[in-house]
């Protein structure tokens, strides 16, 4: 969905600027883009793309200042692909940076937050055209505010939020990001091309480990309170016959466990990769039968302090697991270690 947004606006309206954080200056204004809600409301609810251009256009009113850039709050979805869209209709650049360095389902889930920036004042705006400007005196109660709003809205909305300076930005991004989503998409291609194993050449790129491979023999999904929310369940291939995979998800993925050890939690990344092509399946994407790679890929070292921990955590999310780095998990052996 949001490749198709991000394409059809670089043919109506031209190319986009791409700015290394060092090229914007300390005083500009940047306002990450992004969509908030379940991913699978998008199936029925297609965004047109006016919904971010208002909820923008509404926030520089209220600010009384031009915005310099935007950039993804996260690096995930359609919502690494949503500020593409915006710049070139803007005519704004995007600067190469985001807020987390992977994707996270709740809005003070970005290192902005562990830096002191504010979420508000912040724009939400739907489909209908209803605007929502928010001032709130934490970005918890931003979350669950917004989050409210948005169930109310229909389950999706886009939003622009996190107004910040480029000093701000450049003090608490999380700085190459698309840049790095751009290496691997060309080496997946370029592996898949010279007949080499694409799944290997992800992992080097990324310093990732592969945990499972298998195939997906059942999953449980439901839309609750503004996400999507499962477990999936995959059947072990090849080196992995006879073990089952669990995956518990809260519309990104939280943990990864076999029936005898836990493989990996938030904060680091579990992705599947599709087999045979190594691209990414999403939650919503998930699908009876399909056939994976998940892979385990280390977080920013920004996620790995006290504070990160606190936020994003695997006990934040409601599991009673210790986080423990997915490559000591690996390095104990047994494909993640000690049992849980």
């Amino acid at each position: 969905m949001g490749k198709l947004m991000a394409i059809q606006a670089l043919e109506e309206f031209g190319p986009i600027t791409l700015l290394d954080p060092e090229e914007v200056p300390d005083d500009a204004l940047i306002v990450p883009s992004a969509m908030m809600g379940a991913p699978t409301v998008l199936v029925e609810k297609v965004p047109s793309g006016e919904e971010v251009m208002g909820a923008f256009e509404t926030l520089k009113n209220y600010l009384g200042q031009e915005v310099y850039a935007t950039i993804p709050i996260e690096a995930g979805g359609i919502n690494s692909m949503i500020p593409l869209a915006l710049a070139a209709r803007l005519r704004i650049p995007v600067v190469d940076t985001d807020g987390m360095g992977r994707a996270f389902p709740e809005l003070q889930m970005v290192t902005f937050h562990l830096h002191g920036v504010k979420a508000t004042p912040m724009v939400i705006c739907d489909e209908k055209g209803n605007n929502l400007l928010l001032r709130t005196v934490d970005n918890g109660f931003t979350e669950r505010l917004a989050r409210n709003a948005t169930v109310v809205m229909g389950g999706s909305v886009m939003i622009a939020i996190y107004p910040m300076k480029g000093s701000q930005l450049k003090a608490s991004g999380i700085h190459g990001i698309i840049t790095l989503t751009e290496k691997i998409g060309r080496a997946i291609r370029e592996a898949k091309a010279n007949r080499v194993d694409p799944i290997k050449t992800v992992l080097e790129i990324v310093g990732g480990y592969e945990l499972f491979k298998g195939k997906v023999t059942d999953i449980s999904r439901r839309t609750v309170g503004g996400f999507a929310r499962g477990e999936s369940t995959l059947e072990g291939l090849d080196e992995y016959k006879g073990q089952t995979l669990n995956l518990n998800f809260q519309n990104e993925h939280l943990i990864a466990r076999t029936e005898v050890a836990v493989l990996a939690t938030v904060p680091d990344l579990i992705t599947v990769l599709d087999m045979d092509t190594a691209r990414p399946v999403t939650t919503e994407g998930l699908r009876y039968g399909a056939r994976g790679v998940v892979i385990g890929i280390p977080c920013t070292p920004k996620w790995r302090t006290p504070e990160g921990l606190a936020t994003v955590g695997p006990r934040y999310f409601g599991y009673d697991l210790d986080y423990i780095p997915v490559e000591e998990r690996v390095r104990d052996g047994n494909r993640g270690g000690a049992k849980s």
